[in-house]
């Protein structure tokens, strides 16, 4: 058994490739619609590779790429030509293919000609499945089945491995043509009259545990009527919507909402569920602990529905035992659910957790409070507090030692690092040497210190001041601990964490632009660390790098020790205005949304950390996913920190003291979901002020910035 996660940095895709990608389900492919064999390429779904070459022959011939017209996530049209028919100099025949993807697959194919003449075409489709995990395609150690066997019937194939009790189903639906099907190959004989068309359907129904689904985009309704569509159309219906005068910043933020919308996992057989969120695409379509929460937190401008359903479904999946081969603890917040299916290993649809991550736990807690303060219904508090309790019992159980929280994987098939930098080099000395786990890692000590403060704060509104005190004294405890014990005085900077030897690792990372986000820093040391997250080792100009230039393992080009993640930069950016520090947020935001606009509106997972001095784009990292939730919700959040918008709404009381960078321009935010009502917030650049309509009832505004030492309960006047 592999481990559940890759600790690497998976292959590249190439930049010549298209990614659609629908809930858990997601299609990689060339720019003309082929997917090729030998490669990453292929349809996903379930965290199995369904198709594993699909690729469309007319006499003979590929088809020549013309341009990719991408629409909604899951949807694109590839548009391509074939070679000249005999006597001709261009092309006559244009090739449309229309992909849906979702659960599995329709392609509307479209041979249109353009001649005065009739054209005889033989029209093929080469396909084949391996049935091959996710995890074997991302690391290049595919073990393939040998028993899958290929069956042909009058509406196609089906392809399907016994010993994985998974496959797929090719259906065609054409007419006026002479199909043929044989293994691993569809054929149609057609004659596409002069300046017309002929059409062909195929769809591809996921099979799995031996049963066969329907797409969800099926050949037999309109496409507009299928739950995806469906769905994605209320959601950006019934979301936020923001006028500014800031072409960047609207085209981010509607990136970012449809991207958000279509990464939103729907439970197969509770549809009436509130949705999660996946990480992103193409590695990493399912439930995450550490992902989705901060995804969700960083999103509750938008939508708080998917924060409580992302907690509800992580409250289910809480560890109740111990168990060395998934790393799960009692009380422990997975890191990540799969429904892969290893050679030999029963089927599941039910998802295999693997609980290797450190700050999932605490981040489960600090999302409740949040949730709390922007409004969430007290009754939902009441169901979900024994999660977070549990959650703080395994903090404080099985994963403090010496006063702070430390990781070691339990296997040999575990994640060696098990914070967001997990990749196995992520973690390293000034010297470029790598830290010997256990660690304990600086933003994962104030994620637990603010989610002490978050259970304090939810203890003390039902009354239950025992557990106030007790939280509040324990944050007190590690935030005084982590000033002492990580603070390197002779550097100005906190170390990345302490090693198995109680030695601080070293390396200036950008690690501790959380602890700000959290509130653990003293304020006698905030200055030193904003002025070391904006020097120009650490700040690239278009955000803050993971490691700093002076640094051993110092990287532009690396997963995590020298590139630019945008959910890396929010948090810092809102950590940086926590504590005042107004221009310096302002300088990440800024980047971030130059960034975005040259990367079409859709920020990556991370780009290289180049200098803009030096090259004037950002330089985008191979493997890099696309869509990602985090990275999607970044231009959300950093349109909260510069509104320095912090609701608390049980005590009555919302924040709003906007600090736009100069140059903004006008920003009118509506529908903005808060409590049981929706706001409008409007304001222009240099504007202290802001004009709000449509607060709760008996919700004080208070037009400046929430007080960055204020962590328990404000006076209720």
């Amino acid at each position: 058994m592999e481990a559940w996660t890759f600790g690497g940095q998976p292959g590249a895709l190439g930049d010549t490739t298209t990614t659609l990608v629908e809930g858990g389900s997601f299609c990689v492919c060339e720019q003309n619609g082929d997917i090729l064999p030998g490669g990453a390429q292929g349809l996903y779904y379930a965290d199995t590779r369904l198709v594993s070459r699909w690729e469309l022959r007319v006499d003979d011939a590929p088809l020549e790429r013309l341009k990719v017209l991408p629409a909604e996530p899951y949807h694109s049209a590839f548009l391509g030509r074939i070679p000249p028919r005999p006597g001709r100099a261009d092309s006559t025949m244009l090739v449309i293919r229309d992909r849906y993807v979702g659960g599995g697959l329709r392609e509307d194919v479209t041979l249109r000609n353009l001649a005065e003449e009739a054209a005889g075409c033989l029209v093929t489709l080469v396909v084949a499945s391996d049935v091959a995990d996710l995890f074997e395609v991302k690391a290049h150690r595919i073990q393939y089945a040998a028993d899958i066997e290929t069956i042909v019937d009058s509406t196609g194939l089906k392809i399907f491995s016994t010993s994985r009790s998974r496959g797929a189903r090719v259906i065609a639906e054409s007419e006026g043509a002479e199909f043929h099907a044989i293994p691993g190959l569809l054929t149609f004989k057609t004659v596409v009259p002069a300046r017309s068309e002929w059409r062909v359907t195929l769809q591809v129904d996921p099979i799995l545990d031996g049963e066969e689904v329907p797409a969800w985009f099926s050949a037999r309704n309109p496409v507009e009527r299928a739950e995806p569509a469906m769905r994605l159309a209320a959601w950006v219906r019934t979301s936020p919507t923001i006028s500014t005068t800031n072409v960047s910043l609207a085209q981010a933020l509607r990136r970012a909402r449809t991207d958000l919308g279509s990464l939103r996992l729907f439970e197969k057989n509770r549809p009436n569920d509130l949705p999660t969120i996946a990480a992103g695409a193409p590695w990493f379509m399912t439930l995450f602990g550490r992902d989705s929460l901060l995804t969700s937190w960083m999103a509750l401008p938008l939508d708080q529905s998917m924060a409580l359903g992302t907690l509800r479904r992580l409250a289910e999946l809480q560890g109740t035992k111990i168990n060395l081969l998934t790393e799960e603890e009692p009380g422990k917040i997975l890191h990540e659910l799969r429904y892969g299916v290893e050679p030999g290993a029963p089927a599941s649809t039910g998802g295999q957790p693997y609980y290797g991550s450190v700050d999932a736990t605490p981040l489960f807690v600090m999302l409740l409070g949040e949730l709390r303060r922007w409004g969430l219904h007290a009754e939902e508090v009441r169901r979900l507090l024994p999660h977070a309790d549990a959650a703080l019992g395994w903090v404080e159980n099985y994963g403090m030692r010496d006063g702070f929280l430390w990781y070691r994987r339990k296997t040999d098939r575990g994640l060696i690092n098990q914070g967001w930098k997990d990749s196995f080099d992520g973690i390293n000395y000034a010297d470029g040497s790598l830290a010997r786990a256990p660690i304990a890692l600086a933003e994962a000590q104030g994620y637990v210190y603010a989610a002490y403060i978050a259970r304090a704060n939810l203890a003390h509104e039902v009354g239950d001041f025992e557990t106030e005190r007790r939280c509040e004294k324990q944050a007190a405890i590690l935030r005084e601990a982590f000033n002492y014990r990580f603070w390197m005085p002779d550097r100005g900077y906190f170390a990345i964490g302490l090693d198995a030897d109680g030695r601080l690792i070293d390396s200036l990372a950008s690690n501790m632009g959380h602890c700000l986000w959290t509130g653990i820093v003293d304020d006698d040391k905030a200055p030193l660390v904003a002025r070391h997250l904006l020097s120009p080792e650490m700040f690239s100009g278009y955000g803050v790098r993971t490691l700093a230039t002076g640094m051993g393992a110092y990287n532009p080009m690396s997963y995590h020790n020298g590139s630019v993640w945008p959910h890396d930069n929010a948090l810092v950016a809102a950590g940086l205005m926590r504590y005042g520090f107004v221009t310096e947020a302002q300088r990440i935001a800024e980047g971030l949304l130059d960034a975005a606009q040259a990367c079409a509106g859709r920020l990556p997972e991370l780009f290289c950390g180049f200098g803009r001095d030096e090259f004037p784009t950002p330089i985008p990292y191979p493997t890099s996913c696309a869509p990602q939730a985090w990275a999607a919700a970044s231009p959300i959040h950093l349109v909260r920190t510069l509104l320095r918008f912090d609701p608390w709404v049980p005590y009555g009381k919302v924040w709003l003291a906007p600090a736009l960078p100069k140059g903004f321009g006008l920003l009118q935010v509506s529908n903005l979901p808060l409590a049981e009502s929706r706001l409008m917030v409007k304001v222009q650049e240099d504007d202290v002020s802001a004009t709000v309509c449509g607060l709760p009832a008996g919700v004080k505004l208070i037009s400046e910035p929430r007080p960055p030492t204020l962590i328990s309960v404000p006076d209720s006047d």
